[in-house]
């Protein structure tokens, strides 16, 4: 369970990824990493899915390259920050386009049954519980439609973790799930078959500005509940950057990801809610057009 100093506000973490929106991809080196590694994952996919949703699409990266794998797909770029979905205009092009729909992972703008395949690319990790995604995901799905995920696990970023908590008491860094907690949200919400596994990442800074400037520029403010309030003083962020050499190997400082991909299926004895026909609901004004 999270403790309620780690809650996420979300109004906070969504006005941190509009503010990032412009500069997102060029920083976002572990992302894309991440990114082409799940997609590469995504292999038995018979029949070929019809309705796909890319959840948390951020620049929409991946819809192209899921609108390029499954043609004649609807695939929907979902995302809670406006800037993104409009950043994701320019990944589509007169043969691959694509949806866009502002929407939160915890609420979907899709009636029960209705998608394949669910994809969520590093999303995950900003929802204080994950019940509330899993659950709507397992919604929209379709029995036995897919879910594939990846999120950051509990030992992601413990150097910066570690050197906060010799400067003060305050929480710096969100309190990220381990494969036991997503796998048991999996099962709580009706998926079977979960597969997960573990991957570590490390990126090397020459500087503890440029980590920190850099985690900025991909949206990753501290916006947790027991954050301190005001801004950070220059002595305490002298107090950091001294802990933090404590770390620096080979000459670089170095910040540590764990990333947790895993898939699921929907559970086979899931039912639409509703016997009308599915759809998806989509603002007309997030549906993009030809320029």
């Amino acid at each position: 369970m999270t403790s309620r100093e780690f809650e996420l506000a979300r109004g906070a973490v969504r006005k941190s990824f509009e503010k990032a929106s412009a500069v997102y991809d060029a920083h976002a080196v572990l992302q894309t990493r991440v990114r082409n590694l799940l997609l590469e994952r995504i292999t038995d996919m018979t029949p070929s899915p019809r309705v796909i949703v890319d959840a948390g699409a951020g620049t929409g990266q991946a819809s192209r390259a899921l609108k390029k794998r499954f043609r004649q797909a609807l695939v929907v770029a979902l995302d809670f920050a406006e800037g993104m979905l409009r950043a994701a205009r320019a990944q589509q092009s007169w043969r691959r386009r694509f949806a866009r729909a502002c929407a939160d992972l915890e609420n979907l703008p899709l009636r029960d049954a209705t998608a394949d395949l669910v994809f969520s690319n590093l999303a995950l990790q900003w929802m204080t519980v994950p019940d509330r995604a899993f659950g709507e995901t397992a919604r929209v799905l379709r029995p036995d439609g897919w879910f594939y995920f990846s999120t950051f696990g509990p030992a992601t970023l413990n150097e910066l973790r570690a050197a906060w908590a010799g400067v003060d008491g305050y929480t710096h860094v969100n309190q990220f799930f381990d494969m036991h907690d997503i796998g048991a949200a999996l099962a709580r919400n009706g998926f079977v078959d979960p597969v997960l596994d573990v991957e570590h990442f490390t990126l090397a800074y020459a500087d503890l500005r440029t980590l920190m400037l850099d985690l900025k520029a991909i949206g990753a403010h501290n916006v947790t509940a027991g954050r301190p309030r005001g801004l950070t003083g220059r002595r305490r962020l002298l107090a950091l950057g001294q802990a933090y050499e404590a770390f620096r190997k080979d000459g670089r400082l170095p910040a540590t990801y764990e990333v947790i991909f895993g898939r699921a299926r929907a559970g086979a004895t899931r039912r639409a809610q509703s016997g009308a026909p599915a759809e998806i609901r989509i603002p007309v004004s997030q549906i993009s057009r030809r320029p």
